[in-house]
């Protein structure tokens, strides 16, 4: 979830201004007044194998991407919480911090039609809005319990966010791109150039240490 690819910061670039949140968490981002924070990527991953990098490496690749951002700001704190990384439990401990701000959870689409299988997701409407970033022709959950929490708390858009602190889903259009972690990981282990679709910082990084290359 803390992800340097260009996708999930052109998200980040899109939501930042138009979310009525002194607090943004990303699964991969948190802002806080006057500034923004990126989480760091989580130790352990809940959802998905382990990635390849480990979470030092990662967190090293997610400090480079925003280095020269003065607004952006790297929040390591799930590298420093043992056992899997749960969005609840970060969610829970910004909010045990900000107890009077608002937090917004920005997550995509496909993370969102997923949400109920997320560790104790019902607690995460308290804990903070959600904005999710809808593609041209990105689905939304049609049935089941996250298509009726979007019909129950969707907003018809930022504003909406207004004088509360949690509980809002506002839907955030993004351009198309077609660029992604998954991508990226996939051009390196094949040994082509994904240059443009990462920041030159990151991209020396991997390179230096030799991360998502193929294994013979």
């Amino acid at each position: 979830w803390g992800s340097a690819a260009g996708g999930d910061r052109a998200f980040r670039a899109a939501a930042r201004p138009r979310l009525q949140c002194q607090h943004q968490q990303g699964p991969r981002i948190t802002y806080p007044p006057g500034a923004r924070k990126a989480r760091a990527p989580p130790a352990a991953p809940p959802h998905r194998p382990g990635p390849a990098a480990t979470p030092e490496e990662r967190l090293a690749m997610l400090q480079a991407a925003v280095a020269g951002t003065p607004a952006l700001e790297v929040d390591g704190r799930e590298l420093a919480r043992p056992g899997p990384s749960y969005t609840v439990d970060t969610l829970a401990s910004l909010r045990a911090e900000h107890p009077h701000e608002a937090l917004c959870l920005c997550l995509g689409a496909d993370a969102f039609r997923a949400l109920d299988t997320w560790h104790r997701w019902r607690e995460i409407p308290a804990l903070a809005h959600l904005a999710v970033a809808r593609r041209p022709r990105g689905r939304l959950p049609a049935r089941g319990p996250v298509a009726e929490l979007l019909q129950q708390a969707r907003v018809a858009g930022p504003e909406g966010l207004a004088g509360r602190l949690a509980g809002g889903v506002v839907l955030v259009d993004l351009p198309r791109l077609e660029v992604s972690a998954t991508r990226i990981r996939a051009l390196l282990a094949a040994g082509r150039d994904p240059r443009w679709l990462l920041p030159d910082p990151v991209l020396e990084i991997i390179r230096e240490r030799g991360l998502y290359l193929a294994r013979n």
